[in-house]
């Protein structure tokens, strides 16, 4: 199993990218999410989070900017009915935690505004991947809804939160939505803000 590629930026599309190492040229398949991040980036040498999908008459490498992305797209492959290019899709329409939010909010609208998916296929997603989006496992690399983030006061805020009696997923989704509209909270106003919606 490949775990990452690290070497030049070659080629860099909405729809792929192309990074040589050691001479050889490899060309990996990305999300729209993947490709902002790149872009952003502004990096000539990257590393490239690799997930490799074998057929019977072909191998293709999905290339992630970072763990989690990967670890998200993992989970939702692993659902009868969503294939690489669906996943890919998804991640191109919402980002990972968007998607990780409508799993757990059970937002079937959401997951079935993307292109490809059907209401059953929606439904499929949340019924089978909630309680892993949730606690972590599968193939994610790492536990999906962690509470250690470059954020000390939404770390601090959330466990403040689970100490009160509230669920975690909940408070997960609350607290992104705080920060998305600020960014620099104190631990105090997070909690408080919180609390209005809990």
């Amino acid at each position: 199993m490949y775990e990452y590629i690290k070497g030049k930026l070659v080629t860099l599309t909405p729809t792929e990218v192309i990074v040589e190492t050691y001479g050889i040229g490899y060309k990996l398949l990305i999300s729209l999410q993947t490709y902002s991040e790149i872009e952003k980036s502004k990096l000539e040498d990257i590393t490239i989070y690799v997930h490799h999908v074998v057929k019977e008459d072909d191998e293709l490498f999905y290339g992630f900017f970072t763990k989690d992305e990967r670890a998200i797209f993992s989970l939702l492959i692993s659902v009868s009915g969503v294939g690489p290019n669906t996943a890919r899709i998804m991640l191109s329409s919402l980002t990972s935690e968007e998607v990780k939010e409508a799993i757990i909010s059970e937002d079937v609208r959401r997951i079935q505004s993307i292109k490809g998916i059907g209401a059953k296929t929606a439904q499929r997603v949340i019924l089978e991947l909630k309680d892993k989006v949730i606690k972590g496992g599968g193939n994610v690399e790492t536990n999906i809804i962690s509470t250690s983030s470059n954020n000390e006061a939404k770390s601090e805020a959330m466990t403040a939160l689970l100490v009160l009696g509230f669920g975690k997923p909940a408070i997960e989704k609350i607290l992104n939505k705080l920060l998305k509209e600020k960014n620099d909270y104190s631990v105090e106003e997070l909690i408080k803000n919180a609390l209005k919606y809990l």
